[in-house]
């Protein structure tokens, strides 16, 4: 790559037509370790007003996973198996992994956004990112950029309890 980066022609010239095979993939999830349940489940539930959709617990391994996201919490099945399935088949689902005795430790996980850099964030579409940010802000929410800050006007980035980056836009902020 140079430093004009790539042109938009290129781009296009590089994506191939999906493989037949593909065409029922679905993105289902992106994982995040977090360190204390205690603390991310309020933030994603209360904060960002996902729901949990399926909770599992593996205790022979020390770990539980919650999957989030953003359903109406009278179509998630009451049967458990049922649940899990469904859960399962939802779209662009968080999954937040909790390793037992980490909210103990006096370890953190990388957010991608210090060197090295690589994974670096999340994006939640609002209708309103001023009015978001506003009850972020009566939240006590950590921001990286408020809507105002920057070259990029209308968008914010704000962390979770484990310094994973969140950004806040609406649909016509490119």
């Amino acid at each position: 790559m140079s430093a004009e980066g790539i042109s938009p022609q290129e781009v296009e010239s590089l994506c191939v037509k999906p493989h037949e095979g593909t065409k029922d993939f679905l993105f289902q999830q992106t994982m995040y370790r977090i360190k204390d349940p205690r603390k991310s489940l309020p933030f994603y539930t209360g904060v960002l007003g996902m729901t949990l959709l399926k909770q599992l617990h593996f205790p022979e391994m020390k770990f539980s996973l919650f999957f989030m996201g953003y359903e109406d919490p009278a179509d998630i099945p009451e049967d458990d198996a049922k649940r899990a399935v469904w859960a399962m088949t939802r779209k662009a689902t968080l999954e937040l992994t909790y390793n037992w005795g980490t909210e103990s430790d006096d370890s953190a996980y990388h957010n991608g956004n210090t060197e090295p850099r690589g994974y670096g964030h999340i994006g939640i579409l609002v209708p309103d990112v001023d009015a978001a940010c506003a009850k972020f802000e009566e939240q006590g929410v950590k921001f990286i950029k408020k809507p105002q800050d920057g070259k990029m006007k209308g968008l914010a980035f704000i962390q979770d309890p484990d310094g994973y980056w969140i950004e806040i836009f609406k649909a016509n902020v490119v």
